[in-house]
């Protein structure tokens, strides 16, 4: 049976009922916000979101959060809890608070030029601040004592998310050793000795390992996870069961592969609404070309955009019976701006559209449409299955979620996957047209391919993804984890 969001609803109303359930990540489910004078409430674009928001429903649950609105702090009471969602609350949101100064260190510094570039190997040098240390092991201390005064001593089911609460499992564990205590990495987990150079390492790690349960998102970081444990800190590390057990505390780590919602994208896919989407598209961006190719992410240095321009202009330049045909629209907003990495692959990509598009354009046709904005997800589903084809060429990543999201939202007649070897997506989507994008000869021959591939092989290929991304969807991924949860 596909994992549904009734079913999971089903796991948490007959195995949760003893137990308060908490989650805590960086970003909220529900951000308040100014529209003029009224403050309104919106619900940020995220798989996890998507995956926990039922249930945290079903559970009662609680949400701790940075309440990163402007408007949040008008909307909550005297201890900084809403209820949610404002239509028809269901469970609560607490949120906690970060002046400049700690936002700075702890999510842009440690968090974002230390950790992220760190875990990414695409050759961008960590930064390893002290005072962002310091900032980081503070917000990580407010998360957990904000858990920690939630939970109360009761039961609890305890699921962190991410890179930015590395320290706050061993500080939960060690208020309330009854808590069952999750974290979830979202993001690669490095081999041994690009984090060996982290100088707080053995801290890290053995904050980690405060929790039950570890998540990756496929078995190589949890084996790149279990070697680096071995090198760093004294520990008994089982790679056959895979678990460590350091201070008399078991760990157990293990892969589950992220996903998306893929029956409803593909649901809203074939909408009236989409439709009338993607003729707006077309007449916004003049998309009235036979060959359409996709792109939509956030601009960061991982996600490979420069390699993948670099590889439109070889293709260009080796196949001009496609010039006037093709167009290759790239979506996604800016991000992290003020981080002078940021700055300058944002630098980059500008040089490298305005170079492309002077050098191939003619008769008003320009091959690169570069939209620097926020796309609304029927925006982009709509855009997605217009396209012929879409290109995922991160240098490293996780799992990433376009590539699947894509899937389930293209057209299996003529849509075609152009995907990174360099993602976790690429373990499960197999019939995807793998690339690397160091590797430009070759990427431009496979747009080249995603474009000339049979009708028949093309539809055949899409039609197993689209089956693995329904079956292996993101209520299935929040299943597994409560289940293992269950079991310890």
């Amino acid at each position: 049976m596909v994992s549904s969001k009734e079913t999971l609803k089903e796991l948490v109303n007959k195995k949760l009922k003893k137990y308060t359930f908490v989650v805590a990540s960086n970003r909220e489910p529900y951000i308040h916000t100014y529209s003029g004078d009224k403050i309104i409430c919106i619900k940020p674009a995220s798989g996890v979101t998507t995956a926990l928001d039922p249930v945290l429903r079903a559970s009662k649950g609680i949400w701790v959060a940075h309440g990163a609105g402007d408007a949040d702090k008008k909307v909550v009471d005297g201890k900084n809890r809403i209820q949610v969602p404002p239509d028809n609350p269901e469970y609560t949101l607490r949120r906690i608070w970060m002046n400049k100064a700690e936002e700075d260190g702890y999510y842009y510094g440690f968090s974002n030029e230390t950790l992220w570039p760190l875990c990414h190997i695409v050759y961008n040098k960590p930064k390893f601040d002290e005072t962002d240390w310091k900032y980081y092991k503070l917000i990580n201390e407010r998360f957990a004592k904000t858990v920690i005064d939630e939970i109360d001593g009761k039961q609890a089911i305890v699921f962190l998310q991410d890179y930015h609460l590395t320290l706050a499992p061993k500080m939960i564990k060690e208020a309330n050793p009854n808590a069952k205590v999750a974290l979830f990495w979202h993001i690669p987990w490095p081999n041994p000795e690009v984090f060996r150079i982290c100088p707080w390492k053995k801290e890290i790690i053995e904050g980690m390992l405060g929790a039950d349960l570890l998540g990756f998102h496929i078995g190589y970081h949890v084996d790149n996870f279990l070697e680096t444990v071995n090198q760093t800190v004294e520990a008994q590390v089982d790679k056959i069961r895979p678990s460590i057990t350091m201070g008399g505390h078991k760990t157990l780590i293990r892969p589950y592969p992220i996903s998306v919602d893929a029956e409803s994208i593909s649901a809203e896919a074939d909408s009236p609404e989409i439709e009338e989407a993607i003729k707006n598209l077309r007449h916004t961006f003049d998309l009235n070309y036979e060959f359409i190719g996709v792109g939509a992410d956030r601009v960061d240095y991982t996600k490979g955009i420069p390699e993948r321009f670099k590889a439109i202009d070889l293709f260009l330049e080796k196949n001009p019976k496609y010039h006037k045909k093709f167009v290759y629209i790239q979506a996604g907003s800016l991000s992290r701006i003020h981080i002078t990495d940021y700055k300058d692959i944002n630098d980059e990509i500008n040089d490298l559209v305005e170079n492309i598009n002077w050098k191939y354009s003619s008769d008003h046709w320009t091959p690169i449409i570069l939209v620097r904005r926020h796309f609304s997800s029927k925006e982009l589903i709509a855009l997605f299955k217009l396209a012929n084809f879409c290109v995922v060429s991160s240098l490293h990543d996780g799992m990433n979620l376009v590539a699947k999201e894509y899937v389930s939202a293209c057209d299996a007649e003529k849509g075609a996957l152009i995907l990174s070897q360099f993602t976790g997506a690429s373990r499960e989507l197999a019939d995807a047209i793998m690339v690397n994008p160091y590797a430009p000869a070759s990427f431009a021959d496979a747009i080249k391919l995603a474009i000339e591939m049979p009708k028949e092989e093309k539809a055949e290929r899409m039609r197993r993804m689209k089956e693995t991304v329904r079956e292996n969807n993101i209520y299935r991924w929040a299943e597994n984890i409560i289940q293992t949860l269950l079991k310890i």
